[in-house]
């Protein structure tokens, strides 16, 4: 059995709620990175059932809430209590760049990681120039 003598557990429990820590983070961590034609976030939820996490997008507003409840039952005993749990929540904001209509999101190995394709108006695009004999176009007003 394990035993664990703390006096000031309930002061650093508290602080952690309002402020977070590297063991109890206030927010869940985000990896966000463009390749080629997609813009991907991947966020960290290990230990997530994946029918709780929720992704909405709204105005631009991509909104990913996800919990992590404890493990229950008649004959469970909770010894430690140390890994962060309830629900977690980050919003991002997109620019107008994303074509957020097609979206994807997947979740592996405690990871959910979303691909948003870069929208056809942001993507470079050639210019065709027109040319008259000396260089110059004449403007009339």
């Amino acid at each position: 059995m394990l035993m664990r003598t703390d006096p000031f557990r309930e002061i650093d429990r508290l602080a952690e709620q309002f402020f977070g820590s590297t063991s109890r983070p206030a927010v869940m961590h985000m990896d966000a990175y463009r390749d080629g034609d997609y813009f991907y976030a991947a966020f960290d939820l290990p230990g997530v059932d994946p029918e709780s996490i929720d992704c909405t997008v709204q105005r631009n507003v991509l909104t990913v809430r996800a919990e992590r409840r404890r493990p229950a039952g008649d004959n469970v005993e909770l010894v430690a209590a140390e890994r962060p749990m309830g629900v977690f929540s980050r919003q991002l904001f997109l620019g107008d760049t994303l074509d957020t209509d097609k979206l994807e999101a997947g979740y592996d190995n405690g990871v959910l990681t979303l691909r948003i394709p870069v929208a056809e108006r942001a993507k470079p695009r050639r210019v065709t120039i027109s040319a008259t004999g000396n260089g110059r176009k004449e403007i009339k007003n």
